[in-house]
């Protein structure tokens, strides 16, 4: 019997990791464009990371991220974005490999004062065959450089995009997804819009 009613439909929900080094934004870039509050699992730094965790460049840094940081974007009734910020610290990077299960991608963010931070994360989702695009974060007062020169330093396959990006600013954020969507899409060889 139909008493014109349909049933809910459960949305699609596509999971997205964001990564990279220690102090690079990842926590901030999941705060910005979350719909919802996010759940941020830092803790305090101590001294106990004297010699573990490395500072240089990002002496303000209070906090770090131990377990995952949890955001949501809402695309539409029938499709969600889970975004699921990974610790920067080699330590906690264990946690890695529960929060790839299933991901579409990746979001690998790069500061420039501190380039190399990044190769891991890069190796990681590389080796893994999971797509990613890199995110340069403008950290104010830091050096611009090109994405052709982001890329030739951090040794990336051409096909892998550079965007450069504000992580404090939603806008700059959705900007940084919506080209991992889109770099997603076309290595599966599903038609791109244009913007």
């Amino acid at each position: 019997m139909d008493y014109g009613h349909s049933e809910p439909s459960i949305p699609l929900a596509l999971k997205i990791l964001v990564a990279g080094g220690f102090g690079v934004g990842k926590t901030t870039l999941v705060g910005s464009v979350s719909e919802v509050r996010p759940l941020h699992t830092e803790e305090v730094l101590t001294t106990a990371g004297i010699g573990t965790d490395d500072v240089l460049g990002i002496e303000s840094k209070r906090t770090t991220t131990v377990a995952m940081d949890f955001g949501r974007i809402t695309i539409n009734d029938d499709l969600q974005v889970y975004l699921f910020g990974t610790p920067g610290q080699e330590r906690f990077w264990f946690v890695w490999d529960e929060l790839a299960f299933g991901a579409l991608g990746a979001v690998v963010l790069a500061d420039t004062r501190r380039l190399a931070d990044c190769f891991p994360s890069v190796d990681y989702f590389e080796r893994r065959r999971i797509p990613f695009v890199v995110g340069v974060n403008r950290f104010d007062g830091a050096r611009r450089f090109t994405p052709d020169a982001v890329r030739q330093a951090l040794d990336l396959d051409p096909n892998v995009p550079v965007v450069s990006c504000d992580v404090r600013d939603r806008q700059s954020g959705k900007h940084v997804l919506v080209a991992l969507v889109e770099h997603v899409a076309a290595k599966r060889g599903h038609p791109v819009p244009t913007r």
